[in-house]
């Protein structure tokens, strides 16, 4: 069983995130992806985020239709900072040794993980699999700290999809539309809870 794992903040969720699992899980033949909210994302301890509650709702919401979709909560319902290696071993207890992990990431994350926490015991459990992005450089010198990873690397082939939830949080502030950015019952809900604060400039 081959099963893609996207996790992230989702802050918010958009349509750039369902594009990229739509297409690993077609071209790739996974049987199903799970959306990882994150919970504490160590990388990004110094940064505000939206409630876990918040999140995990808006990824609820943007997958409902989906029936290959999954949202999986492990990491907001566990304390202390989300690993991926940490992830990846509970994933691989709860869906047993048959189950072969596809890792979805951006390269910007994919460019961090020789500081992730056992990156070579990641690329142990999972393959990894990268969207296109522009300007996006090699990724020959990653091999250079972690030997062995570019063969454990699946560059997708797919269209860029220019998406951020930064660009979506920074449009929501200046009161532009985020329409087709996200799906329409994530813009309904952020809408309703006024999730992100808007200018009064």
């Amino acid at each position: 069983m081959n099963v893609g794992v996207l996790g992230g903040t989702f802050d918010p969720i958009h349509m750039g995130h369902l594009v990229v699992a739509e297409e690993a899980r077609t071209k790739l033949g996974l049987s199903e992806v799970l959306f990882v909210p994150a919970g504490q994302p160590w990388l990004k301890q110094d940064h505000s985020i939206t409630t876990a509650a918040h999140r995990v709702e808006m990824v609820r919401r943007a997958i409902a239709d989906n029936p290959f979709f999954k949202l999986n909560t492990l990491e907001v319902d566990r304390p202390g900072p989300s690993y991926t290696v940490d992830t990846l071993k509970l994933l691989q207890d709860q869906l047993g040794s048959e189950a072969s992990f596809f890792f979805i990431l951006g390269r910007d994350t994919l460019a961090e993980l020789p500081l992730w926490k056992e990156p070579r015991r990641v690329l142990q459990l999972c393959r990894l699999v990268v969207p296109p992005r522009l300007g996006s450089r090699d990724l020959r010198h990653l091999e250079e700290a972690i030997p062995g990873l570019l063969e454990r690397v699946i560059q997708l082939d797919m269209p860029v999809i220019g998406i951020s939830s930064s660009e979506i949080r920074q449009r929501i502030a200046r009161r532009l539309s985020i329409h087709y950015l996200v799906p329409a019952e994530v813009e309904q809900y952020i809408a309703e809870q006024k999730i992100y604060p808007v200018s009064v400039s």
